[in-house]
């Protein structure tokens, strides 16, 4: 170990990633010193990681978090996770960003902060590739000074931000190809009950918890969309027909009020390089993704289904799904089943057997895989 290079040591240490587990090995001899302040890229606290996090007074805990921080030189990834300790002041925050931004590619930041830090103000303009923001606010974006030059990927859980501001947002990040948005507090106005989000590099969309009366996605590469448990008066996608994977789980907007836009000539005359397609039925009775049109989804080769009732109706949706999936070669289907079961519902799940091995049958190269719950 003598022998290593500093800078070997270095990338050694920035692999042990909690910040305890860092400091400990660079005692060890003056050598590993010189690596964790010279060389030291990534640097971890996490309050689930180490106990005594808890134990600690707020401000010895800023204290150490700031000595630790400030013995490095050119950290690269930062990871500030104490959401469930007390809140830190803003002083050290604001210390701590300062003092690496100029270095630093990814910062993670989750912990409650009194007053609220403008992070934005602090690392726009630098280096920074990805930006993960968790129980913090977001307020007052300004397009014409605050600037995220190199950032590809952003994620914001729990975020307070206006419609507004999340619109800016992706504006004075030209580079974005990622953007996940988790149970964020979107404020909206009289003047603005859209949540309008145009980006010409977004690939990768994922929202999650999201509740808006209107949400406009525009993007010229979108090739994957991901919507989980939103509520959703309308959903508008704009795009230029590259979305690859779509994915949908538990979100009313698809269920019941843009049916028009999500039944499958529609998906095959705006996404015609489709892959893959997860859909979900789950009420009884009712078909959620409509079947009008005779348009293929030609290049669709894995297809998810999710059902939580079981009625004849799923197998005529399944059956025409399959016809209009002529290259299909994996089918998923999601399903629930309950213990007891009345005598109805037992017919209907013998049917139901019957007839998937009917279809499958017919469409005999098509692998078939069952999720049960």
């Amino acid at each position: 170990m003598d022998n290593l290079p500093v800078e070997v040591i270095g990338n050694i240490l920035s692999q042990l990633g909690a910040a305890r587990d860092v400091v400990i090995a660079s005692t060890s001899c003056q050598k590993w010193r010189e690596a964790w302040r010279n060389h030291l890229h990534s640097l971890l606290f996490d309050s689930s990681d180490w106990p005594l996090y808890h134990d600690f007074p707020l401000y010895r805990l800023e204290i150490l978090i700031t000595q630790t921080i400030f013995q490095t030189r050119g950290l690269q990834r930062l990871s500030i996770l104490m959401n469930d300790v007390d809140e830190f002041s803003a002083a050290p925050v604001v210390a701590w960003l300062l003092y690496t931004r100029d270095s630093l590619r990814e910062l993670y930041y989750n912990a409650r902060t009194i007053p609220s830090v403008n992070i934005l103000e602090k690392c726009g303009r630098h280096k920074l590739e990805v930006l993960a923001l968790a129980h913090n606010s977001i307020i007052g974006v300004e397009p014409s000074y605050q600037r995220f030059p190199q950032l590809r990927s952003l994620l914001l859980t729990s975020v307070s931000i206006s419609a507004l501001d999340l619109s800016l947002l992706l504006n004075i990040c030209p580079k974005l190809e990622v953007l996940k948005l988790i149970n964020p507090d979107i404020v909206i106005s009289d003047n603005h009950t859209t949540l309008e989000l145009y980006s010409t590099s977004l690939k990768d969309v994922y929202m999650d918890a999201i509740s808006m009366d209107k949400v406009i996605l525009e993007g010229d590469h979108i090739e994957k969309l991901h919507l989980k448990d939103c509520t959703l008066e309308m959903f508008l996608l704009v795009g230029k027909g590259g979305l690859r994977i779509f994915r949908i789980d538990d979100v009313s907007v698809l269920h019941f009020d843009i049916d028009e836009v999500v039944d499958l000539e529609a998906v095959s005359v705006c996404f015609p390089r489709l892959k893959h397609l997860s859909l979900s039925y789950e009420r009884d009775s009712v078909l959620h993704y409509g079947l009008p049109g005779s348009s293929c989804l030609e290049n669709v080769a894995v297809l998810e289904l999710g059902w939580t009732v079981i009625n004849d109706l799923f197998i005529e949706w399944l059956s025409g799904l399959l016809e209009r999936c002529p290259n299909l070669k994996k089918l998923i289907i999601y399903g629930a089943v309950s213990g007891a079961k009345t005598h109805d519902e037992c017919n209907a799940l013998a049917r139901f057997t019957s007839s998937i091995v009917q279809l499958m049958r017919i469409h005999s190269q098509v692998e078939v895989l069952f999720e049960f719950e």
